[in-house]
């Protein structure tokens, strides 16, 4: 009676938490923007781009309420939606605010994903000048997590970051010749101690205001004449951290990984799933930001749900596990092209593709093995308790009827 009390008390604490997590996982997890910024001889273009989810669960401009931002809820909204972003970006040269022309508001695509996107221009920059780009988009947390990925083009010279957390500012120097690169993060800025033979960009943590740590919307904050304080990172950092971001709000992924690993089985067995894992998506995930593999969104994350349910119910009713790292292979290939996503989205530069795209990767492996180092030792502790087997079979379940709600939303809706 006590193990039965127990497995219940488990069973119970399981589905709760496996609801919490289906709501977390239906709402709208990750908010990304896409920046772009070229330095032309007579102007600057300056493009942003927002989910179109993202645009309607921060203002009410969806008026028939069917989740679709048209082209006469854009016209409607126009002011309102530029006003919402000339308040939230920012601009700066040497420290002063920049004021910017609208040249577009347009609905557009980032691969599968829905974009709105502003066409903005500002005054050209002269080498010798710093130019700050303020993110206060979001600075008040919300249900989503927040991105923005920037890419900075001048002449033959890309560099790239991602704004993310509280690291919501990034400075750059521009040069004539622009020969290296260096990225570090900031609470300040002072031009006069940049060394004028490169092109430094560096993300900076917003100045507190009023005892927060992020400020409460985008105003300029002059940077030019307070001493410097800097502290050694760089983009693969950046790309790192979003790595483990993107990972994080990968609720599906996290499940899928979760099920392979409850029921109980060898040492040897774990280490086998989490390698094929691991060598499958690494391989996929690079194929596609590569541009040699491309599935529509849909069919990934409904094979992705799929594969939930199928683990889950191999808990249940096989009996022996026996080769599941093949199993776990062939699924970690569609789960490598789901982790893409936002990388393919960006449009990297060759020329640092290479180190971006591994940062990535060793973030999301660095979660992944974080999550095995926590699990393994709590699994193979009950795995010696008389409630273990009926624990795992309700929990598969459990398991099993969130990715089937999953895969019907992701088909069908």
């Amino acid at each position: 009676m006590r193990a039965i009390r127990i497995t219940a008390v488990v069973t119970c604490l399981v589905t709760f938490l496996l609801y919490t997590y289906s709501l977390k996982a239906s709402a709208h997890a990750l908010s990304a923007s896409y920046t772009t910024i070229s330095f032309e001889q007579d102007k600057t273009d300056f493009s942003f781009s927002l989910d179109v989810i993202s645009v309607i669960e921060s203002m009410d401009v969806d008026a028939n309420k069917n989740g679709i931002l048209d082209a006469d809820e854009l016209e409607k909204n126009k002011h309102r939606l530029e006003e919402w972003i000339d308040d939230s970006l920012v601009l700066e040269m040497n420290g002063r605010e920049q004021a910017a022309e609208l040249t577009a508001l347009k609905l557009g695509k980032k691969g599968d994903k829905e974009v709105l996107t502003w066409d903005l221009i500002y005054p050209a920059f002269s080498a010798g000048q710093s130019i700050t780009i303020l993110d206060g988009l979001y600075a008040t947390p919300t249900a989503s997590a927040y991105v923005n990925l920037i890419t900075s083009r001048h002449g033959d010279q890309v560099s790239e970051t991602v704004l993310q957390g509280k690291n919501r500012t990034w400075t750059l120097l521009l040069t004539e010749q622009q020969q290296q690169q260096q990225l570090s993060n900031s609470t300040q800025v002072n031009p006069t101690q940049m060394d004028q033979s490169l092109l430094q960009n560096q993300q900076n943590q917003p100045k507190e205001t009023n005892g927060s740590s992020a400020p409460s919307s985008a105003q300029p904050t002059n940077t030019t004449h307070e001493k410097s304080v800097t502290s050694a990172s760089s983009s693969w950092f950046s790309f790192f951290k979003l790595g483990i971001h993107h990972i994080l709000t990968g609720y599906d992924h996290l499940l899928f990984l979760f099920a392979l690993l409850l029921r109980k089985q060898s040492f040897k067995q774990y280490a086998s799933i989490i390698t094929a894992f691991t060598l499958a998506h690494s391989i996929t995930l690079t194929l596609a930001v590569l541009g040699y593999i491309s599935l529509p969104s849909r069919i990934v994350e409904s094979v992705i749900a799929l594969s939930i349910c199928y683990v889950a119910l191999e808990n249940i009713f096989r009996k022996e596990m026996r080769n599941r790292w093949i199993v776990t292979f062939l699924f970690g290939l569609i789960h490598g092209i789901g982790f893409s996503d936002i990388l393919r989205e960006m449009g990297l530069p060759k020329s640092h593709l290479a180190v971006d795209l591994i940062s990535f990767n060793l973030g999301i492996e660095f979660i992944q093995l974080c999550l095995v180092l926590v699990l393994l030792p709590i699994l193979f502790f009950i795995q010696k308790k008389s409630f273990f087997r009926p624990t795992i079979h309700f929990g598969s379940y459990a398991i099993t009827a969130l990715g089937g709600f999953w895969l019907i939303e992701r088909l069908f809706f």
